[in-house]
């Protein structure tokens, strides 16, 4: 099973962006724990970032016929781009919709999410942990 991991805006900055909200950790400790877990559990996974909202539709779009499942955490795009949206629902890849806070406790335009109209599931407010469990819920889903 191959699953492509998606963050977007300003995940490149952790560790450094209001760490009392986002933690001490850095990209590149989450990137490194995310391919342990997918290890552990038998999944290969490819982490991938960017600012650009059409970079991150081109991730998706080459995504088709090369995984089996899609984790994205679009950052601050979760709650403006349609166009995320339109290319989720254009290639049919199950996907999991990650946010390291809990969203929906925060500001008001935080709680409007265009991915979670497509994601089948949605994990919010765990941190780096809430990684492993779109992970593991992808596993389970596609094998069935």
């Amino acid at each position: 099973m191959k699953i492509l991991v998606i963050n977007g805006v300003n995940l490149n900055m952790l560790g450094v962006r209001e760490p009392d909200l986002y933690g001490k950790k850095d990209y590149k400790t989450l990137v490194k724990e995310i391919k342990a877990h997918a290890k552990a559990t038998g999944v290969k996974v490819k982490c991938v970032q960017s600012n650009c909202e059409g970079c991150i539709v081109g991730y998706i779009q080459r995504a088709l016929g090369r995984y089996d499942g899609i984790v994205i955490n679009p950052g601050a795009y979760t709650h403006t781009s349609v166009a995320i949206l339109d290319a989720l629902k254009a290639v049919q890849i199950p996907t999991v919709e990650v946010h390291l806070t809990d969203v929906d406790q925060r500001e008001d335009y935080r709680k409007i999410s265009y991915v979670s109209e497509y994601a089948f599931l949605r994990v919010t407010g765990k941190g780096f942990q809430g990684y492993f469990e779109a992970l593991d819920a992808l596993k389970k889903k596609v094998s069935k």
